[in-house]
């Protein structure tokens, strides 16, 4: 199925934008613009796939391209019940288990790509309009990830971009880390070391971007200072280290493992 037969406006895909009435309290503008933008692209890769394509290989196996798109609709869901979260005052659990999170995505990973597209844009409208009717004060209360850490509802906006944009590079299907705009991955970027400044015993470093004015320390700085292009480290710093291929390192032999973050 084509991603412009949905009957949808242009490519036929929900984003966030900007409200009519106002943008959303304390949500950035840029960053609504650039999950839109994420979820086209992302769209538009899942539409062309032909159905022996699904399922096959990605860069973070076993899952096959089917498990990767169903996880993206899924995960979209489970950003949605952190909002209603939100909205409530009463904490709704991100997934039900964590078994029940990966039974999910196994039961949905070998569906027709019509029905992998369709998911992915019924939860794309599921957060839209999730974010575009958080009341105003919903948007000062936090939320807790599966991961336990507490975030603010606009956070989350990058949560679903870094997930768009992240899964999009690991469906292996045309669309790599060094094709993220710089401007997504640094905010990308930004929320992975959000995530890693919560936790205690997260070494000390810093990356630097030689394409661009990217720089950010990890960790509270210090140590081996890793740099290269904005797309690798996006890659490198989100785990997929087999992906990049041009970092460098000063203050270390190697460049290091980025820490664990998810």
């Amino acid at each position: 199925m084509d991603a412009s037969q949905n009957g949808l406006p242009g490519i036929g895909v929900p984003g966030i934008g900007v409200p009519e009435n106002g943008r959303p309290a304390s949500a950035d503008d840029g960053l609504l613009v650039a999950e839109d933008a994420s979820m086209k692209r992302f769209v538009e890769t899942v539409g062309g796939l032909t159905q022996q394509q699904a399922g096959g290989a990605t860069l973070i196996p076993p899952w096959t391209r089917g498990h990767v798109i169903t996880h993206v609709a899924r995960a979209s869901d489970s950003l949605c019940r952190l909002l209603e979260g939100a909205r409530t005052g009463v904490e709704i659990p991100q997934y039900a288990s964590m078994a029940a999170r990966e039974e999910e995505i196994e039961a949905g990973a070998g569906r027709p790509v019509a029905a992998l597209l369709e998911d992915v844009l019924a939860g794309a409208v599921r957060f839209d309009e999730a974010v575009r009717t958080l009341p105003e004060e919903a948007w000062r209360r936090r939320v807790r990830l599966r991961t336990g850490e507490l975030r603010t509802p606009a956070s989350l906006v990058a949560t679903r971009l870094r997930e768009l944009e992240v899964h999009h590079a690991d469906l292996a299907a045309g669309y790599a880390f060094g094709d993220v705009p710089k401007s997504a991955a640094r905010y990308v970027i930004d929320d992975v070391i959000g995530a890693l400044a919560g936790r205690d015993g997260v070494p000390g470093m810093r990356i630097e971007a030689t394409d661009g004015n990217l720089v950010r320390d990890i960790g509270g700085g210090g140590g081996p200072v890793i740099k290269g292009s904005t797309g690798d480290l996006l890659a490198w710093i989100t785990g997929r280290g087999e992906a990049v291929v041009q970092l460098s390192v000063s203050g270390a032999t190697d460049v290091p493992e980025a820490p664990y973050w998810i």
